[in-house]
């Protein structure tokens, strides 16, 4: 994990959020092994082979995940977006599907080169 990245997680004030949000960046390490990690635009970006593979972003209300290159995933659950982009917002007292995630981020993680 990058320490430059870390504050990022640190600094979420609701407890509910930084919760949701270091849970997808572990989930996220362990389905892409080799993944790097970087602050860009003020979120923490993760990448496989210098190309994006998913982001993790707060708002007031709410943590979006996006999952990059995931064309060929299929999910109801889904805010609509860009064929190759797949967006969750996850809202306070939801149920995350860590496992359901992680296998949908190998599975777009795969197709990067």
């Amino acid at each position: 994990m990058n320490p430059e990245v870390t504050p990022f997680f640190d600094g979420i004030a609701q407890e509910w959020q930084a919760e949701v949000a270091n849970r997808l960046r572990q989930l996220v390490h362990a389905a892409i092994p080799d993944v790097q990690e970087r602050l860009q635009y003020g979120k923490p970006h993760f990448l496989k082979n210098g190309k994006y593979a998913a982001v993790v972003g707060t708002a007031k209300g709410w943590v979006t995940f996006t999952i990059f290159n995931a064309t060929d995933i299929d999910a109801d659950f889904f805010e609509p977006s860009p064929p190759d982009r797949k967006t969750i917002k996850i809202l306070p007292k939801t149920d995350v599907d860590c496992d359901l995630l992680g296998k949908l981020v190998r599975q777009a993680a795969s197709t990067i080169a």
